[in-house]
């Protein structure tokens, strides 16, 4: 039987540390708040782990890397940004009461970024440990996947602290996403006088709408919703061009690929109308496959430490875990906080799960960086 590491920091010190960051905010699109956060993990990690980390600024966005040894063995997936706006500590201030933690993005995920800092600090050897601290994933890590993808290669492992599923379930599938945004160029012409001389973009956006969604499959599980749409300048104009965006989670690679091939084939209806198509997959689906051998030893490590049995979910969000599970690289995600509330006003933590979870995350890191020994 492998050892089972355990020690953590007692959990107030560990929510200390939590209310350091919470209190920093850090909404993705603001790249100075992004930069001022950084600064606040760097100085904790840098307390916990004895050594600053790497400051990593990729079109101005500041992330932070902790690579510990030579090769990346076991890499720790996490992120600072929120999609909180400046000021939100006014009306969701941090706060503990009733065993309950809240503030804004103290779910999603600065909790996991603590316990993440706390599971590698408790280690007797780091070396072949990367820790990750990106600042763009709620805005679909544009500036952090390479950077992700070039520190998951050749990994045993990736292990990604996000906020678990309900009731701390683990995350082991995780769908794709693809963004579209559908353009239609059509012709002005007075609404009133002569309409018939104009090509209505609004119109052919209809057409197309209903097109996008019937290629949807419930019986798969893929969704393709259009979501943002505009089109036209005045009341008594014909829509001369419009578009609308189109939100799409897959299951599967080859469910990714159908719809993509559809969208890009897409034709206008109406004639005259000029139709385009861009985007594309945005992240991989993160299939079982990825984390069933990972999600087993989690449950016996749990078992071992007397935690309750492991649930795992399968959810429709996606995470930088499906960058590292696309390179078929083992993926376990939702190991960061118990609670809920994800980028709402009842965003929560459970304050009793955050020892054990940080233990259960240690004993993972510790025992993958064992059989990488043996």
């Amino acid at each position: 039987m492998s050892l089972v590491h355990t020690d953590v920091a007692a959990p107030a010190v560990i929510v200390d540390h939590i209310r350091r960051l919470v209190e920093c905010e850090s909404p993705s699109a603001d790249a100075a708040a992004v930069a001022r956060s950084a600064e606040q993990v760097a100085a904790l990690g840098a307390e916990l782990l004895g050594v600053e980390p790497e400051r990593l600024v990729v079109d101005g966005t500041t992330h932070l890397r902790w690579r510990f040894g030579g090769a990346t063995r076991v890499l720790l997936l996490t992120h600072h940004d929120t999609v909180w706006p400046i000021g939100s500590l006014a009306t969701h201030p941090f706060a503990v009461r009733d065993g309950v933690l809240t503030g804004p993005g103290s779910f999603d995920m600065k909790v996991g970024l603590v316990m993440a800092l706390h599971a590698v600090a408790a280690l007797p050897d780091r070396d072949g440990v990367t820790i990750l601290v990106t600042g763009d994933e709620e805005v679909g890590s544009p500036t952090s996947r390479a950077l992700i993808e070039s520190e998951a290669a050749g990994a045993l492992a990736v292990f990604v602290t996000e906020a678990s599923g309900d009731g701390g379930a683990l995350k082991i599938e995780r769908k794709g996403t693809s963004i579209y945004e559908v353009r239609v160029t059509g012709r002005a012409a007075h609404a009133g006088l002569e309409p018939e001389k104009g090509v209505n973009a609004t119109l052919e956006l209809a057409h197309q709408a209903l097109a996008v969604a019937a290629l949807a499959d419930a019986v798969l599980g893929t969704t393709v919703t259009p979501t943002v749409i505009g089109a036209g300048t005045t009341t008594n104009t014909v829509p001369a061009s419009g578009s609308f965006v189109v939100d799409v989670r897959v299951c599967t690679i080859a469910e990714q690929d159908r719809v993509d091939a559809a969208m890009r084939g897409l034709t206008a209806v109406l004639p005259g109308a000029v139709l385009s198509v861009e985007g594309g997959p945005n992240r991989p689906p993160l299939e079982s496959a990825s984390s069933s051998a990972l999600f087993d030893r989690a449950q016996s490590i749990a078992s071992r430490l007397g935690l309750e049995p492991l649930v795992g979910i399968a959810v429709g969000g996606a995470s930088d875990g499906n960058f590292t599970a696309g390179l078929g690289i083992q993926t376990l995600d939702g190991l960061g906080a118990v609670g809920g509330g994800a980028h709402a006003d009842d965003e929560h933590v459970v304050i009793d799960a955050i020892a054990p979870r940080t233990a259960l995350l240690g004993a993972l890191i510790f025992e993958l960086l064992e059989q990488g020994d043996s």
